[in-house]
């Protein structure tokens, strides 16, 4: 990929990877007779949706603008959660959503009615879940652990005693944050311990595992996934649903970058187009450390002192925090420069902000089979004046 055949900054989507980790989700879904939905949460370039639902069968969305971007761009089935409806809301999520999962039995006990009595549900075009909480973190990040105390998603087992459940047929839930296969057994051996009770009802016939699977990580155990999968549909004899999100991207889209200025303040400091708190916030919020890619030599950055010149890479935001990290490559870094931040497609463009009216990156496709180069959107202040008013 020749930088220069994209404005800076940019986020670039290798179709060919798109492409290898779209195909092992089909495979997982063939193999294993299970339904795989894409979380918009994680990616929604829709422009990629024609190809996307040729492997996948629908989305996963958190509410009705998510649910509206599926409906009318992806198709397919249409899975939604929030925490929380708002009645003017639900209405048009009813008329788009093939399920409708409910977050506590408050929630569901105050819209039964109005859900039970629409046409959809009462020709079975409609299902409702409720997600549970099987109070089992297997995670390191706290931010991310939706089964972290006091946490306010999912049902715990003691806030359903003695619920009516009357009109629900599904069990969700969702408990990782990109981990692998062994988490899952733990949390469904938790999820069997406190909710078996609920699932062995008949009248329960889908469950879905959520995302947070790392499915196509090179060391994913696919075969652990596929043997829980199994075990789970034998068991309580129901369909079973996964929603990844960034499964389907990882290692497919980097942020490309371009140094504007290095100044010297205690230190080398490079200053780039791109920001960690408007490009990429996880890096603040998880944080994480992205991978950071030379052009000129191909090399990954180093940490510092590793190579011979460390850089502090900067964002032009004023915000004073707006730092990815502390780099070292093999050259000098001068203005003008390219660098490649790596892994940049899954919770980043659905995460940007516009931030100090800084320019948000356009969004473009390169495809390695054919070399085409493809810039699908850029950004302008209008984008920017109209988020406002």
């Amino acid at each position: 990929m020749d930088p220069s055949n994209f404005p800076s900054p940019c986020y670039v989507i290798d179709l060919s990877a798109l492409r290898r980790n779209l195909e092992i989700l089909q495979q997982v879904r063939r193999e294993n007779d299970c339904r795989i939905v894409l979380a918009l949460k994680g990616f929604s370039m829709w422009s990629l949706f024609p190809l996307m639902r040729e492997y996948l069968g629908g989305c996963c969305a958190s509410g009705l603008w998510e649910a509206r971007l599926a409906h009318e761009h992806f198709g397919g089935e249409l899975l939604t959660y929030a925490p929380a409806y708002k009645e003017d809301e639900l209405g048009p999520l009813i008329e788009m959503s093939s399920h409708l999962d409910f977050n506590s039995r408050g929630q569901w006990e105050k819209y039964r009615k109005l859900v039970m009595e629409h046409p959809r549900f009462r020709s079975g075009k409609l299902r409702c879940g409720i997600r549970v909480n099987p109070e089992c973190s297997t995670g390191s990040t706290p931010l991310y652990d939706p089964c972290a105390p006091c946490s306010r998603l999912g049902a715990t087992v003691t806030s359903l005693e003695g619920a009516d459940l009357e009109g629900i047929s599904g069990v969700h839930f969702h408990t990782l944050c990109e981990q692998g296969a062994e988490d899952l057994e733990v949390t469904l051996k938790a999820v069997d311990e406190r909710f078996g009770w609920l699932l062995s009802r008949p009248e329960i016939t889908w469950m879905n595992l959520g995302g947070g699977h790392w499915i196509t990580k090179p060391d994913y155990d696919l075969g652990l996934l596929g043997r829980l999968v199994r075990r789970v549909r034998q068991r309580y004899g129901v369909e079973v649903w996964l929603e990844p999100g960034e499964a389907a991207v990882i290692h497919t889209g980097v942020l490309l970058a371009t140094v504007m200025d290095v100044v010297d303040n205690g230190m080398n400091i490079a200053i780039l187009d791109v920001s960690a708190t408007a490009h990429m916030p996880d890096v603040l919020e998880m944080p994480y450390r992205p991978d950071v890619i030379d052009p000129r030599t191909g090399e990954k950055g180093g940490a510092a002192g590793e190579k011979a010149h460390t850089y502090r890479l900067g964002g032009p935001t004023c915000l004073a925090g707006d730092v990815v990290g502390d780099y070292s490559f093999s050259r000098p870094l001068r203005a003008g420069d390219f660098l490649v931040f790596d892994d940049m497609a899954h919770y980043t463009m659905v995460k940007t902000t516009m931030f100090n009216g800084v320019r948000h990156p356009a969004i473009a496709t390169f495809d390695p089979d054919t070399g085409e180069s493809r810039v699908v959107r850029e950004f302008s202040f209008e984008d920017y004046r109209d988020r406002l008013s």
